[in-house]
């Protein structure tokens, strides 16, 4: 049995199976709303239902009020409130075999991995999206692209070792000329060019792959906002690609780079904040009223940003934008 659901305040419907989720309906009829872990996990997805009965889970992450749309089911036809929404093109979904072009150690638990697509053929993205892995068991990984969109015929993704991870342990076998089929493009992590306001981007480890993207697409496009880069990690060795920080300072007016690293001896050699990212944001942010904020990483880490920014900042919960990393299989 299928239901009818309703975006409330809008002639706009699309249909939803019994047993699947509001959120994969939606993006399957090509109506994109807020979401990243698809797993219960982030709360992006979070919205309201105006009308009709939902089967939901219990939620830490969603809002009073809200439920997560990745999770609940629907009971009955429904109108939904999603915080945002747009249409998008299913179609525009494409799976491509992609070859290893070079597969670099950047760190003790971080490998870049180049990827070049068939000759002639080209990946068509948003900056802060991100690509799907299949395996050949059939399940999938979900990478963020840290190349920006115009680097079309390439594919760059940073990955972190994960102990038994099924993915990341096939990663340090993998050399030139070996293939991978990824899909691609997912995710709604996206700079919202329509403002100028000032920009914090906040990432713990590889989360700095989207916003690499995000960056790198302001400087191609000549984009002159205010933008600060809050990048942590355990020790300096975690900031494993310093290189395109040191371009970003040449090439972006008005960029800031504040290091977050909780070993005390590399944070002094760095000239950076000793402590977490949330704390760095405290630190230097007596007030983010009138700021964007970007933030990838961790769960827990994303959670305490946010808080960080929200409730002790000022910032509009409305421009808390989040790329939740999640380890496992995707979900499809």
């Amino acid at each position: 049995m299928a239901y009818d659901v309703r975006i409330a305040g809008t002639d706009l419907h699309f249909s939803c199976g019994e047993g699947e989720n509001l959120l994969d309906a939606a993006l399957k009829a090509g109506i994109e709303m807020p979401y990243s872990c698809r797993k219960g996990v982030c709360g992006n997805c979070a919205g309201g239902i105006e009308s009709g009965q939902v089967k939901c889970p219990p939620s830490d992450v969603a809002g009073a009020g809200q439920v997560l749309f990745c999770q609940c089911l629907p009971a009955s036809d429904l109108a939904i409130v999603p915080a945002a929404w747009h249409r998008v093109d299913p179609a525009a979904r494409k799976t491509f075999s992609a070859k290893v072009f070079r597969n670099t150690l950047a760190a003790d638990d971080v490998s870049v991995l180049q990827l070049r697509l068939p000759a002639g053929q080209r990946a068509k993205f948003r900056a802060g999206q991100y690509l799907q892995v299949e395996l050949p068991d059939g399940s999938r990984r979900s990478y963020s692209m840290a190349n920006p969109p115009h680097e079309s015929d390439t594919l760059q993704l940073h990955v972190r070792h994960v102990a038994g991870g099924q993915f990341t342990q096939i990663v340090p076998t993998l050399k030139s000329g070996d293939l991978l089929k990824v899909e691609l493009p997912f995710g709604n992590f996206e700079l919202k060019e329509e403002t100028s306001a000032p920009m914090l981007c906040v990432v713990g480890g590889t989360g700095f792959a989207p916003v690499k993207s995000l960056l790198d697409d302001l400087v191609k496009k000549g984009v002159g906002r205010p933008v600060t880069l809050v990048w942590g990690g355990r020790n300096a060795g975690g900031l494993y690609l310093m290189t395109a920080v040191e371009r970003w300072k040449k090439l972006l007016p008005g960029f800031t780079f504040i290091a977050a690293v909780e070993d005390a001896a590399d944070a002094q050699a760095l000239a950076g904040f000793h402590g977490r990212v949330d704390d760095a944001v405290r630190a230097n942010f007596p007030s983010l009223d009138g700021h964007e904020v970007y933030c990838c990483g961790a769960p827990p880490m994303v959670a305490a940003v946010k808080k960080a920014c929200v409730q002790e900042r000022g910032l509009d919960p409305r421009h808390f934008f989040s790329d939740v990393f999640v380890p496992g299989p995707a979900a499809t």
